[in-house]
């Protein structure tokens, strides 16, 4: 049998201001036993209360009063009854003054919505069949919780009524919110620029009786007197200005920020567009605006040492404030210039320390001076030759390897000859983040590196130097010209080409025969003579045992043997090729002695 509609006991006057019912709408609950009524479409009138309540909730700016109209009018939706409220405070959930006051029941409630965390739930509350705590949720969060209960099970029309309600309060809250939020945000910018103002009258009282000018430019020699440096003059600006301040260096890089919004991380600089905006900015006799922001050059002498800037989105920059601007680039023009001449004489003190280390100095010499520059030259040394074919070797070329070195941990001394740059590495180059970082720098591949040996005292850098140099040529003449090449990993390249003597062929027998030779003395046998006669004869066995005099099995177990103790592979190729030059140096060239 169908149910009949409850007497609507709202009038529409009553409902628009918000007025509660007397007592709320119920549905009969189906008795133990019996089928659930069928779902009914809601009436043309529940709609139309559901429309004026929506309304009314749109139209309430307050959210605290949002909520209590959705829950005086919950009956509206079906056979409800709003047990409790919440709203969301500052992380919070706050519970509505109109929720029950049964102190048991309201605990329970306030537990179980709180267990929720922002899911929906079922609530048990004594004498109700059904609960449920229901959130009231925003774009990008839950403003609250509805917690109703019913005395029957809703059908499935009345829960579709009920979860209208619960989006249009959540969506009236969320719109409440957002006023508020503007609200708030309008405030506090009105109570910025009245703190704004209230400093500039402040200032304006500092320097009554004297000129503007002459109260900024004493500040910013005191900034410069005190040492303050790039920092303190970019905190004066802000201050000041009210504006945040920032400098970068010539190459578009951040060094000193002051004031809010900083962007992180801060983006790198796209030296297309950075070259543009230094010409724009080179070509204007003062403070020019690029887009957000206020910049002056600083450039002493003529020469652009960096860029000091004030973000003005909203164009409030006013004829002080560019007064300000300028006389802070002065004040940092004064001391970016001073910290460059510091820069060149550094510089110019490793470089020739390098240029006498690489042409051979006087040891306590070179470890005194490596001192005073703050190197420290007891540590074993690499020296690194660095080449790029579209880039002369100049002065900016020198400064991008040093960047470059810098960027990957790399603690050197540079200096540089007609066609490469060299640095004097205190450890060994990874082996291949120089490169990358100097693809990187200067935009191309097309560069070749090469790095020495190790060198345990000053008095061999200038031998290092040349292995260095031979790795960079060996690498220019080979199939990848291109990238990074050790010389201890160059093999029978270290010993092919000119200026080579007996002590680089020693060595270069020593690596590749020295444990065999060792083996021999150790234990009075001839794996090393086993090993020349076995390329002497071409690799046949045969003819090998023959000419040592020995059985084929013992050749075989002593070329074993020989794999073992050296580490080395005669099936492969490279190793092969080394150990024969190898042999044959250490027999002709050396004597067969090592």
């Amino acid at each position: 049998m169908a149910r009949s509609r409850p007497q609507n006991l709202y009038r529409r006057s009553d409902l628009e201001r918000g007025v509660p019912r007397d007592s709320p709408r119920r549905h009969p609950a189906a008795g133990p036993g019996e089928p659930r009524p069928p779902a009914s479409p809601p009436g043309d009138h529940t709609l139309h209360e559901l429309t004026v309540l929506s309304r009314a909730l749109f139209d309430t700016p307050d959210e605290s009063e949002i909520l209590r109209l959705a829950m005086d009018h919950i009956a509206v939706a079906g056979p409800y009854s709003a047990e409790a409220g919440y709203l969301e405070a500052d992380g919070d959930l706050v519970a509505s003054p109109r929720n029950r006051q049964n102190h048991a029941v309201t605990a329970t409630v306030d537990r179980r919505v709180r267990e929720l965390a922002g899911r929906d739930g079922p609530v048990t509350v004594r004498g109700r069949p059904w609960g449920r705590a229901l959130g009231l949720r925003g774009h990008e969060k839950v403003h609250g919780y509805l917690v109703v209960t019913s005395r029957s099970r809703p059908t499935e029309t009345e829960w579709s009524l009920l979860a209208t309600l619960v989006r249009h309060t959540a969506a009236a809250l969320s719109v409440a919110f957002a006023h508020r939020r503007r609200r708030e945000d309008a405030l506090e910018l009105h109570r910025l620029r009245e703190e704004r103002a209230d400093l500039q009258q402040q200032l304006v009282a500092v320097v009554a009786e004297r000129a503007y000018q002459q109260a900024i430019h004493a500040l910013m020699a005191d900034i410069a007197a005190s040492g303050g440096g790039e920092e303190a003059v970019t905190r004066a600006l802000h201050g000041l200005t009210g504006l945040p301040a920032l400098v970068e260096d010539r190459f578009g890089r951040l060094r000193s920020w002051a004031g809010p919004s900083r962007p992180d991380p801060y983006p790198e600089p796209d030296p297309a567009r950075w070259d543009e905006l230094l010409h724009t900015a080179a070509r204007e006799a003062g403070p020019t605006r690029i887009k957000d922001r206020l910049i002056t050059l600083i450039r002493p002498h003529g020469e652009i040492l960096g860029m000091l800037a004030l973000v003005d989105p909203q164009e409030e920059a006013d004829e002080y404030t560019v007064l300000a601007l300028e006389q802070a680039a002065t004040s940092l023009a004064l001391e970016l210039a001073h910290l460059r001449n510091l820069a060149e004489v550094e510089l110019r003190l490793h470089r020739e320390l390098a240029d006498d280390l690489l042409a051979g100095t006087d040891e306590t010499s070179a470890y005194a001076r490596a001192e005073a520059v703050g190197h420290d030259l007891h540590r074993s040394h690499y020296i690194v030759v660095v080449q790029w074919s579209d880039r002369p070797a100049d002065d900016s070329f020198a400064q991008t390897v040093g960047r470059a070195a810098s960027a990957v941990g790399m603690r050197s001394m540079l200096t540089r000859r007609s066609d490469h740059v060299v640095l004097v590495a205190d450890d060994r180059p990874h082996a291949r983040a120089l490169y990358e970082a100097l693809a990187l720098e200067t935009g191309t591949r097309s560069g070749t590196i090469g790095v020495s040996a190790p060198c345990a005292s000053p008095d061999g850098i200038p031998q290092r130097y040349q292995e260095a140099q031979r790795a960079l040529e060996v690498r220019r003449h080979s199939r990848k010209r291109y990238g990074m090449t050790f010389f201890d990993e160059l093999g029978l390249y270290r010993i092919l080409g000119p200026g080579n003597d007996y002590r680089e062929l020693e060595a270069f027998v020593r690596e590749w025969l020295g444990q065999l030779i060792d083996y021999d003395a150790r234990h009075n046998s001839a794996m090393a003579e086993t090993l020349a006669r076995y390329f002497d004869c071409g690799g046949n066995y045969d003819e090998t045992a023959a000419s040592l005099a020995i059985h084929r099995s013992t050749l075989r177990y002593r070329l074993q043997r020989i794999r073992d103790i050296s580490g080395n592979d005669l099936a492969n190729v490279e190793d092969r090729l080394n150990l024969q030059v190898a042999t044959r140096v250490w027999k002709i060239v050396l004597g067969g002695s090592c």
